[in-house]
């Protein structure tokens, strides 16, 4: 018996249970919805942190030097940890002049998109806690609060760099976004749903990227920005603008905003993995081994972008969003649409 089918059983059950006592079932299904609710945060908060020690080995062995080999046991793989727990206990600091509300605000909402998305991505056979119908459009729907996060960091902290950075990310995401959503809808149209799951089932025989290698390019290169990694990384270009939307928030405030900023890039490759490596499916391993795998190999191939290439002029990241990939996301659906009506 699968996993989640020993748990939908074992709910069944309870409530079954339950409703023969008598007892409400809506209070049952609140534990069941916030029972949810934290498995999702534990699991990003490990990943992040998995992340975070990743990076700086890649990067160390990139730049030929070791990365974190001292803190903790094997190749320091509690120095994230230890940063965590340093960062958290620094003094939450609010400039006088900020707008407390909206500054106080940002944080929180900019890791809500993160919580929303994991709900429709199946990282597993039967593993989803829900899916929607309409799953990647919720996906950019929600994903579209990360830009008024960012917005209100910027704008209530009352400080030129911070609103610099945040406008820098605004005119970014935007223009980014245009190709991101369009290089998907040629997947879209082959698999004839918008469902993430139905997405994984339609790519049983063949996976997506195959036929579809045009907008993965598309979709990688604009998630790549949407997720404001090198060489896409002006809002927090340190050496121009100190540190972009963030320079005012310290503590816990900073740390969510570093958390949400590598759970946005395991995000990205997932959806990347679900739309156009066939998702959970594999041979040999169970499903859940394969998605992981996957995902992490996709969110390694930004982490060479990060520490291969320069960063990008403002001008240069325009011409490339609005004059190079949406007339290629364009394409793509124009040979899509034609090779369905055609073949």
């Amino acid at each position: 018996m699968r996993l989640a089918d020993y748990v939908v059983d074992t709910y069944r059950a309870i409530y079954d249970w339950w409703v023969g006592m008598g007892l409400d079932p809506l209070f049952l299904e609140i534990i069941k919805y916030l029972a949810q609710s934290v498995w999702i945060l534990a699991l990003v908060v490990i990943i992040v942190l998995f992340l975070v020690w990743w990076e700086r080995k890649i990067g160390g062995h990139f730049q030929s030097r070791m990365g974190p080999m001292r803190t903790g046991g094997w190749h320091g793989w509690s120095q994230t940890i230890a940063d965590a727990l340093k960062i958290l206990q620094k003094e939450d600091i609010v400039p006088a002049k900020a707008d407390r509300w909206v500054f106080n605000l940002a944080p929180l909402l900019i890791f809500v998109p993160v919580l929303l998305t994991l709900i429709v991505i199946p990282m597993g056979d039967g593993i989803l806690v829900k899916d929607l119908n309409v799953g990647i459009l919720y996906v950019f729907a929600v994903g579209g609060i990360t830009v008024i996060s960012i917005l209100m960091a910027g704008w209530g902290s009352n400080n030129k760099y911070s609103l610099l950075g945040a406008l820098r990310t605004v005119s970014q995401m935007v223009s980014y976004e245009l190709p991101l959503i369009l290089s998907i809808i040629g997947v879209v149209m082959v698999a004839g749903t918008m469902s993430m799951g139905g997405i994984v089932s339609a790519q049983r025989n063949l996976w997506f990227i195959v036929i579809q290698p045009l907008g993965f390019i598309v979709y990688i290169i604009a998630a790549t920005a949407e997720a404001n990694r090198t060489p896409f990384d002006l809002p927090e270009a340190e050496q121009e603008i100190v540190a972009g939307f963030n320079v005012e928030y310290s503590g816990m405030k900073f740390a969510m905003f570093f958390l949400a900023e590598f759970a946005n890039a395991f995000i990205v490759s997932a959806i990347a993995v679900t739309l156009f490596l066939g998702g959970w499916q594999g041979p040999l391993f169970p499903s859940w081994v394969w998605f992981p795998l996957k995902t992490f190999a996709v969110v390694f191939l930004l982490m060479w972008f990060r520490w291969t290439f320069p960063r990008f002029r403002v001008d240069q990241l325009m011409d490339l969003g609005w004059k190079v990939l949406l007339p290629l996301a364009f394409l793509n659906i124009l040979v899509t649409g034609l090779f369905m009506l055609y073949l």
